[in-house]
């Protein structure tokens, strides 16, 4: 049989120009989320500012307590640019956020100045006594420390991120098998208990179920468990740092805790809706195995959306993971951020909230990209 060559040269083009289509479609759904995702870090850290400015707090003389002199205070004040209006610390903030920015890079005294010990950057024009510069956005040093608040953040959270990972690993596995054992066994026993357990976990603060971890398999039964009430993931030893992985175990218990019983709940409502569909019943008609139609035709479907929910758990993980921390003395982000908020430590305060915002917006675009990708029927608009 002929083969017509100009259909297929038409087809190859239609694919080319779909394809080339859905990019730009892709290119300009990105670049809206992320102007979207920008105005609201610009909202996050003007409302901040606004919120530590109305406390009545020196945060100088916290920095230095409070029997400091007044010419030590004010010299912090300067350090720091405490001595200017909020507003023009906002504004000097932004600044020093932006990867272009206006400073003075030759006078210290200038409250633009740009100190190279403390930011790299490159020069690229000059005006007078202002320099256009780039460089890598700069959060500014911590009252507290003197440290750059990239190194604080850089040094906490490695286990945050490893405990956030952890309780999304374990909440994803766990919550699709009961979530499948209950849609299988709809109106059994099984099914029913399920159900029971799944919402009293939704119920339960993170916090809540971290104590009471703790309290139970951390002390009471610490001696047959080995498990510790409390204690760093990274300490110390006479040999440099080392990691304590069964610290991890309760924290990620606790922070799993919720969001297992929402993945189970998910997944058994998105079974029983699948396992419904005429596609379902045709493989049965078919003689397929139970099993078969179980875990090929409907569990495949079914976790689309159970995948779409789990891949934007892990930014909500890093801010359930703050009051768990504090409950296990974890010694991560969130314990830093609680600290740095009790002792007025603001730049501290606002770099770590900038990093969970900036990670709120970065993994709710990679959700609805990964459910346009999973389900054709939504596209990226």
């Amino acid at each position: 049989m002929p083969v017509n060559k100009t259909l297929i040269e038409y087809d190859r083009e239609t694919v080319i120009f779909i394809h080339g289509k859905y990019s730009m479609e892709l290119i300009k759904f990105i670049t809206k989320r992320l102007l979207n995702g920008l105005l609201v870090m610009v909202g996050v850290i003007v409302l901040i500012f606004i919120l530590f400015n109305i406390l009545p707090v020196n945060s100088a003389r916290m920095t230095l307590g409070q029997r400091a002199d007044t010419a030590s205070v004010k010299a912090i004040e300067k350090e720091f640019r405490l001595n200017l209006p909020w507003y023009d610390r906002l504004i000097l903030y932004f600044n020093d956020l932006s990867p272009i920015s206006l400073n003075d890079v030759h006078n210290p005294e200038a409250p633009s100045y740009l100190n190279p010990d403390n930011v790299k950057f490159a020069k690229l024009v000059s005006f007078g006594s202002t320099s256009v510069v780039a460089k890598m956005p700069y959060l500014g040093k911590s009252f507290q420390t003197r440290r750059k608040v990239s190194e604080v953040l850089g040094e906490k959270i490695y286990p945050t991120f490893v405990l956030a990972v952890s309780a999304m690993i374990l909440a994803s596995i766990i919550g699709i098998i009961l979530g499948v054992f209950a849609a299988i066994r709809q109106y059994s026993f099984w099914d029913n208990f399920i159900l029971i357990l799944s919402t009293f976990g939704i119920s339960q603060p993170a916090y809540f179920s971290g104590t009471i971890l703790a309290i139970v398999f951390g002390y009471y039964l610490g001696n047959w468990t080995g498990l510790n009430a409390s204690g760093p993931l990274i300490d110390l030893d006479y040999n440099g740092e080392i990691t304590i992985w069964k610290n991890l175990l309760l924290p990620m218990l606790a922070l799993g805790v919720r969001p297992i019983a929402i993945i189970t709940q998910l997944t058994r409502s998105s079974m029983l809706d699948v396992m419904n569909q005429d596609y379902i019943r045709t493989a049965k008609a078919k003689g397929l195995g139970y099993y078969s139609v179980v875990f090929k035709h409907g569990l495949r479907n079914a976790l689309n959306p159970v995948v779409t929910s789990i891949s934007g758990w892990l930014a909500a993980l890093l801010t359930g993971a703050f009051f768990i921390e504090k409950v296990f003395h974890y010694n991560g982000l969130g314990s830093l951020t609680i600290d740095s908020l009790l002792s007025f430590d603001f730049p501290v305060v606002m770099g770590s909230v900038l990093l969970v915002a900036f990670v709120f917006v970065i993994m709710n675009i990679f959700t609805d990209i990964l459910y346009s990708v999973l389900d054709p029927r939504v596209t990226v608009k």
